[in-house]
Formats: C-alpha cells, structure tokens, sequence
C-alpha cells in the first residue's frame, strides 16, 4: 500500500511539475524595471502615447509585409491583438529627450511574449529586453547573448533571423518575434517621430 501511494504522489508531483512549465508565463521583467534598466541611473520618464492612422499606419503595415502582428505557422497568435496605439517612453535629462523605449507584444509559439526596445533619438537600437514569456525551449531569447545582438541596428537594418541575427537553436519563432518586434519599434518610431 505504501509503495502505491508513493508511486502516485510521485507521478502527480511530476505532472504537475511538467504542466507549470506548459501553462505559466515567466516575468523576467516587470515593466517599470525594465524603464529602470532601458535608460541611465535618475532618469526622468515622460510617457507619450500614439495613435497609428490613415497614410502612417499604411506605410508601417506596408514596411512590416502587411501586418501589425508577425503571424507565423506553429504561433500562438490567438492571443496576441493587433493594436495601433503605441506608448512611447522617453528617457529626459535637462529637458531634452535622450532616448525612447517601446514596450510591444508578439507571439511566441507557447504564448505571448512581451518585449522592451530602447532607441537613442535619431532611431538606433540601444538595448532589447524580454519582460515575460511563455515559451519552453525559446527561453535564450532573453539573454543577452542574443539581444546584444540588435545593439546599432536601425530601420534600414536587414532584421533577418539567419542573415544579420543568428537566431536560438530549436527556437526560431521565438527568434523571429524578437526581431520582428524589433524592427516593428523602429518602423513606428520613424514613422512617428523621425518624418
């Protein structure tokens, strides 16, 4: 009798060990700590929120190849709403804007993953972080071994997973939303601020 109520307690523990792993999303940043980190010690933030409409909206779809949202096959997609209001986080000191930072979500193939892209002022790349994620095997997306990698990229940057981004092994949809969030900050930043 022992031996079976152990057998079970184990096997129950191990299923509900394998099903947290399957059905939570891991905050790896909340988002006033990734502002924190986006730009310097002491900075002041001013949000600013837009709209995208009419020609710009246009124009943003038509240099992201259509979409909002990077749909791909394999994707939880259902859970990711095409938006077009976009905040914008400004990094200021004296007065003067320093920088920008733009929080966005893409799917992942498990779940939404949620991204935080700082740009300096003229619309390059600072730094990329991940606040939270659902993936199992995509987890290397958040190191900063790969979002070093998008460091002085711009909007007339390739962008590409497999040209100028080396993507994670066995998590290349996770690869692509980063790069695709990436890109979709800069489009929306020059599209807003920079024409």
């Amino acid at each position: 009798m022992f031996k079976i109520t152990t057998l079970k307690s184990s096997l129950l523990g191990i299923v509900l060990i394998s099903l947290s792993g399957v059905c939570s999303a891991f905050m790896v940043l909340s988002q006033g700590d990734a502002l924190k980190q986006a730009f310097w010690a002491g900075a002041t933030i001013e949000k600013e929120t837009r709209e995208l409409t009419g020609d710009v909206l246009e124009r943003v779809k038509e240099r992201l190849g259509g979409n909002l949202v990077y749909f791909q096959e394999g994707a939880e997609q259902q859970e990711v709403e095409t938006r077009t209001t976009y905040d914008f986080y400004f990094g200021v000191k004296d007065g003067v804007r320093k920088g920008v930072a733009i929080i966005d979500v893409e799917p992942g193939k498990w779940g939404p993953v949620e991204f935080c892209t700082t740009l300096d002022v003229k619309g390059t790349v600072k730094s990329v972080r991940v606040l939270s994620y659902q993936e199992q095997r995509g987890q290397p997306i958040a190191r900063n071994s790969f979002t070093n990698q998008y460091k002085g990229k711009h909007s007339n940057s390739t962008l590409t997973v497999g040209k100028d981004i080396i993507g994670v092994s066995g998590a290349t949809i996770s690869s692509r939303s980063a790069t695709f969030a990436v890109k979709k900050a800069l489009v929306i930043y020059e599209e807003l601020y920079l024409k």
